[in-house]
């Protein structure tokens, strides 16, 4: 009898040599362990994308937030920017009077006081 003269699965595993001896309980505990191990994976799967989708949501989030607040950091900086000059300004006043004029090659000596002579 050849491969081709069987009329189901059952009848062509029984004449192949080597062949499994696999019976309906051990079919149906396999069947079980597969459905079994499908849905895990299929949970696994879930978890992991909804593990990244949550992290793409909390990012987009913070990139948002940001974007909002950007206006507000950057007019922060424009006054932190403003006072520190002003700051630097005043310091510089401040030493000023604290040595007097400045003298230089273009200025004269201060006059000398009248009536006094040399």
């Amino acid at each position: 009898m050849s491969l081709w003269d069987h009329n189901t699965w059952d009848e062509m595993l029984v004449d192949m040599p080597g062949a499994p001896v696999t019976d309906d309980i051990e079919l149906g505990r396999r069947m079980t362990e597969f459905a079994t191990r499908v849905r895990q994976d299929t949970y696994e799967i879930y978890v992991r994308l909804d593990d990244e989708q949550t992290k793409r949501q909390l990012m987009a989030g913070q990139l948002n937030m940001l974007y909002r607040d950007r206006r507000a950091h950057a007019r922060t900086t424009l006054l932190m920017e403003r006072e520190a000059r002003m700051s630097a300004g005043n310091e510089v006043q401040r030493v000023r009077e604290s040595v007097g004029p400045a003298k230089g090659p273009t200025q004269p000596d201060a006059p000398e006081e009248a009536g006094s002579s040399s």
